[in-house]
């Protein structure tokens, strides 16, 4: 069982005074839009309703933190790509990301991938933008919608293009495959005992 039971919203960020005060640990979790943050985020905490989901691109628009224990978070990112919202709104969210990369309490980034497109330029971007300060781990979601050959091909493909960046697995929220792996790897990195 995770060690995740008492997970809670705790808050949502729209501008830089509104973080959390920068201690204990947090987790951060990206990826394009309706890549499947929002689903990773309930399958790990075992939590069904704890991040909304959606099948529409962009729901998540502000930084929305989840607290697992005292001091220990999640953070759930807006996504990018082709997510249906204004210039205004993508600006507003660089102040924001800056603010968190440089949070003493930032552990490091689950980075969730459609396993279906593989790692893109704007994942690659992102990677860019964490690698050396923070460790990263990355999430092939949504691995049930593919065969065994398909998701073998695609585990090996990430695994080449991260070349050693990053730590990468197979995840489904819906069938379970790595749930335990990733949670593993997020209380690792907040210190929760599982």
């Amino acid at each position: 069982m995770s060690g995740f039971g008492g997970a809670r919203f705790l808050t949502s960020v729209a501008m830089p005074a509104q973080f959390p005060a920068d201690e204990g640990a947090e987790v951060a979790f990206a990826g394009r839009s309706n890549s499947g943050k929002s689903s990773a985020i309930n399958a790990i905490t075992r939590h069904g309703g704890l991040a909304r989901t959606s099948k529409s691109p962009g729901r998540t628009r502000l930084l929305n933190y989840f607290e697992l224990a005292p001091a220990k978070r999640l953070v759930d990112l807006p996504g990018y790509g082709y997510a249906s919202v204004t210039a205004a709104e993508r600006a507003a969210w660089l102040p924001l990301l800056e603010t968190l990369r440089g949070r003493a309490s930032l552990r490091g980034l689950m980075l969730v991938v459609d396993s279906r497109r593989g790692l893109t330029e704007a994942d690659d971007e992102l990677i860019a933008w964490t690698h050396g300060g923070h460790a990263l781990h990355v999430l092939l979601s949504k691995a049930d919608k593919l065969n065994r050959g398909e998701a073998t091909a695609a585990l090996r493909a990430a695994s080449d293009r991260l070349g050693g960046r990053a730590t990468v697995q197979l995840f489904s929220a819906l069938r379970g495959t790595g749930v335990r792996q990733a949670q593993d790897t997020v209380a690792a990195w907040l210190s929760i005992r599982q």
